[in-house]
This record gives structure tokens, C-alpha cells and sequence, in this order.
């Protein structure tokens, strides 16, 4: 445990190494990525299960920076910490921390996380807002996180909750609730301007361990409220985790929270009590979409928010481009962005896309490309217009390397190109073959070539014109040769000769 937990901190240190906080910009965001998720049942870290193709916890990072519009940002990490960390990536003004309690089976939890936090910066001189958020919240947009800033900015407050209203079942329903003010205290007194103030947050699991019987009451600005625990089960605004601060006021009173609850935890939600007590103003935002401020703790959540975030592709793209299977595909948001890019250039885009196919971030499409079904593209890859991808066909590329596919190229199904690669204008690739290229062995296409049959070419720099079929060629410069009556000389037959034919022998 001891060297496992060195060799995380060792990683941390060096992704923290000149990565400082920005002491100008007065706002900083946490998220809370330690834990590992027991109930999502994996050896992978709840933080790195992808939605959209992206760990959720990078997905909520971006958010954070865009949305707070500030380069500040804490990243506290716990088991997996290491993985957790490189997939999050270093950055300027992006720190990491560790939260070793958790690891070690200590009383942890939110509480105990932002303290980790809160130790890995000074304190600012100025006054600087603290926002913390959920690893795991991964459809948390940049609108919904700027949305929630301007309301913490504009409000008299020093504690700013972020809320939803759950629109299933009550019995379904494990996330902790949010107490208001009545209208009337326990006494039928009117509670006057106090009403519909926020006084607590009530966890699921507390509010389990509250007798059916006996009222639940609590204390606000010197009156008694009763709550039956059935009021407080079906109560549907929730807290969503995410929290607002002034940094001086959390740094204070964080040191007070204790592990007198259900959890036997350091519980975040514990600190909306502790301003109460000591007279600080809470209020709270309500969330507009409730789909954004979903985490997950099980598949069947993960899977849900899967399918919400293949809906939002959708919407974006529905009237700009054909989507074959609209529950089926995959286009990365960096490829949909640059679609609605060329769609605002007037010109119809004329983009089709198959069932089934799937298209990685690094990917641009041009007008009027067709992609068949079950394709896959990924890597750094350019496409020209009208080009044709049959189905089954896989594009690809390792790091830093780009595969250029001219206009009006045609490649039909099931071939595999894959590196560092380049085809030329109106080339056609039919059924069947295999193009690599790599760093030292680039292939080169040029234009009106045409390859066919069952033909493998590596490292290869091919004329415009030429017509290959079944052959294998490595390495090979392939020259455009003319016989006497002005026909191109094709490329056939070409086989390598075989090798290990004394490990065969008769039967």
C-alpha cells in the first residue's frame, strides 16, 4: 500500500510541476474524482467509463474551465489515482490531489476530499469563489456550470447549492433531499421572510434512519419546523453535489464537519448546516434540464446517460446531415462542431452516415461525403468531398500521423486503411484490400489509381493511373508504364515469394 501510494503521489507531483493557480482570476473549480465506484462493478475507475468517447472526468473538467471561464482547477484523485490523472491530462492552471484517507479505508468522503483540495493552494489574498463539482457528472455542460456562476455572483450570498427536481419515483429516488423553510413553523406560525430558505440537505440514508412515527424537526433563525419522514421521501428537489463558495467562509468552517452521520463520512452537505448555525446567507439554484446534472453510480444509469448524450448529437446534426440509425453512430463533438461550421457557410453539407459508424474526434469530413455502414474512423484523418466509404471499412492512424483521402475517392467495403497514408483524386479502392503506411515507410497514392482484389501494399509510392490487383508489394515504387498501343500496364500477380516452406511436410 505504502509504495502504491508513492508512486501516485510521484505522478501527481510531476503532472503538478509548473502548473500553478492563476492568483488574477478569482475563481477556482474543484472535482471530486477519488472514489472508484463500487457499484458500477468494474476494475475500471467509474471516473474513466467514457460517455460520448470521453472519460466522464476529462468531460467535466472541460465544462468546469469553459463555464467558470478560468484556468484554476483542483482534481483530487484517490484509487486508480494514477489513471484517473493521465486522463485528465496536465494543463496550466490544472493541480491534482490526493485524497489518502480513502485509499487507506479511513472516514473520508466529500468533506475530508475538499479539505485534500483546498491544501494543495494558498489562500488568496483577494476574495476568490470556490465551485465544486462531481467527477462523475458526465453531461455537466459549460452552459450549466456559467449558468450557475452568474447565479452565485449575482445572489447575497456566502453558500450557493446547485439543485434538481427528480421527475421519477420517490422509491427510486437516493440522492439527497433539500429541506426548505414552510410556510408555517411547527407552532402554525408564518415563517415571514424566512420561507422557502434553504435549511439543510438531508441525505437518503439519514432520512431512512428517521422513525416513521416521530416527527424530524430542526432549527432555522431560532424556530422549529417538523418533517415526517414520509414528507422528506417524497421531497423532489435533490442536491446534485455541486456547491458554491467564498473561499475564506469554506476554508473556516470545513474544519467542522464531522462523521456523525449514516455514512460515518466527512459529508460535504454537512457544511449547509454549519453556515446556517454561524449565520450565513445559503441559497439555491435550480437546475434547468435535469438530464445535465446526472451522475452515475450503476450501468444502468451510465447507460441512460449514454443514450441522452447520442440524443444530443442528434438534435445538433438531424436537419444538417442523414443519420442513418439515429440509435446507432457515433460522431465525436469536435467532428459535429465542424459540421455545423460548414453548414453555416449556406452550401448543404450533403453528409451521410450509415448505421453503426463511428467517427473519432480527430476526423474532418467534407461535403458530400458518404460513410457507409459499420465503419470506423479514427485518428487524424481528412477527408475531401464526395468521397465514398462503403461499409465495414476501417480508416485509422497511430499518434501523429495523418491520412489524406482526396475528392471523389471511392473505397468500398470492408477494406482496411490504416497510417501514415495519402490518395490521390478519383482513386478507387475496391473490396478486399489493406493499405499501411508508416513513419519511415510512408504510401503514397496518386491520383485515378485503382486497387482491387485481394492486394496488400505497405510503405508503397504509387504513379497517378495505375491499376493494381491481387498483389502484395512492399516498399515498392510503382511506376506508370504504357505498352505500344497506349494502354496502362496493369500491376497483377505480384506475390512475394513464400517463406517457411521447410516447416511443411506430407501427411
Amino acid at each position: 500500500m505504502e509504495s502504491a501510494t508513492r508512486s501516485v503521489r510521484n505522478c501527481l507531483a510531476q503532472l503538478n510541476n509548473d502548473s500553478s493557480i492563476d492568483e488574477m482570476t478569482p475563481r477556482l473549480g474543484i472535482v471530486l474524482a477519488a472514489g472508484h465506484g463500487k457499484r458500477i462493478r468494474s476494475e475500471t475507475s467509474k471516473m474513466l467509463h467514457e460517455i460520448w468517447g470521453e472519460a466522464t472526468v476529462l468531460r467535466v473538467a472541460k465544462a468546469i474551465n469553459e463555464g467558470l471561464d478560468s484556468p484554476n482547477q483542483i482534481i483530487v484523485v484517490g484509487i486508480k489515482g494514477e489513471e484517473v490523472a493521465a486522463a485528465t491530462g496536465k494543463r496550466m492552471g490544472r493541480r491534482f490531489a490526493y485524497q489518502e484517507n480513502l485509499v487507506l479505508c479511513q472516514p473520508a468522503g466529500t468533506g475530508d476530499a475538499v479539505r485534500v483540495a483546498l491544501s494543495e493552494f494558498d489562500a488568496s489574498a483577494r476574495e476568490r469563489d470556490v465551485y465544486i463539482f462531481l467527477g462523475d457528472m458526465g453531461l455537466l455542460t459549460s452552459e450549466v456550470v456559467s449558468q450557475f456562476r452568474h447565479s452565485f455572483e449575482q445572489a447575497n450570498c456566502d453558500m450557493m447549492v446547485l439543485t434538481g427536481l427528480y421527475s421519477g419515483q420517490s422509491k427510486d429516488n437516493y440522492y439527497g433531499r433539500i429541506i426548505r423553510v414552510p410556510a408555517a413553523d411547527k407552532k402554525g406560525v408564518s415563517s415571514g421572510p424566512d420561507e422557502d430558505r434553504v435549511i439543510e440537505i438531508k441525505e437518503h440514508k439519514d432520512i431512512l434512519r428517521i422513525p416513521e412515527d416521530t416527527p424530524y424537526t430542526v432549527q432555522f433563525n431560532g424556530r422549529s419546523y417538523d418533517f415526517s419522514r414520509k414528507e422528506l421521501l417524497e421531497t423532489r428537489e435533490i442536491n446534485t453535489g455541486v456547491f458554491a463558495f467564498k473561499e475564506a467562509d469554506l476554508r473556516r468552517y470545513i474544519e467542522e464537519v464531522n462523521t456523525d452521520n449514516a455514512q460515518g463520512e466527512v459529508m460535504l452537505t454537512d457544511l449547509l448546516q454549519i453556515f446556517n448555525h454561524h449565520g450565513k446567507i445559503v441559497h439555491a439554484a435550480v437546475a434547468a434540464r435535469e438530464e445535465e446534472i446526472l451522475a452515475f453510480n450503476v450501468k444502468s444509469v451510465l447507460s441512460q446517460m449514454q443514450r441522452i448524450a447520442r440524443q444530443w448529437a442528434y438534435d445538433q446534426l438531424k436537419d444538417t446531415i442523414t443519420i442513418a440509425d439515429d440509435e446507432d453512430f457515433f460522431i465525436a463533438e469536435e467532428v459535429i462542431q465542424h459540421i455545423l461550421e460548414m453548414d453555416h457557410d449556406d452550401a448543404p453539407v450533403d453528409i451521410t452516415i450509415g448505421k453503426g459508424v463511428h467517427i473519432g474526434s480527430q476526423v474532418r469530413l467534407n461535403r458530400r461525403v458518404h460513410i457507409g455502414h459499420g465503419s470506423h474512423l479514427s485518428g487524424q484523418i481528412t477527408l475531401g468531398e464526395d468521397v465514398y466509404i462503403g461499409n465495414s471499412v476501417e480508416l485509422s492512424t497511430y499518434p501523429n500521423q495523418r491520412l489524406l483521402v482526396g475528392d471523389r475517392v471511392t473505397v468500398l467495403n470492408r477494406n482496411i486503411i490504416k497510417g501514415n497514408l495519402q490518395i490521390g483524386e478519383d482513386a478507387r479502392i475496391e473490396s478486399g484490400v489493406i493499405l499501411t503506411g508508416s513513419d519511415e515507410h510512408p504510401t503514397r497514392l496518386g491520383r485515378r489509381v485503382t486497387i482491387k482484389g485481394t492486394s496488400y501494399l505497405y510503405g508503397c509510392q504509387v504513379d497517378d493511373e495505375v491499376f493494381i490487383e491481387h498483389s502484395v508489394l512492399k516498399c515498392k515504387r510503382i511506376e506508370l508504364v504504357r505498352r505500344r498501343n497506349g494502354r496502362i500496364q496493369p500491376i497483377r500477380y505480384v506475390l512475394p515469394p513464400p517463406e517457411g516452406l521447410d516447416s511443411l511436410s506430407d501427411l
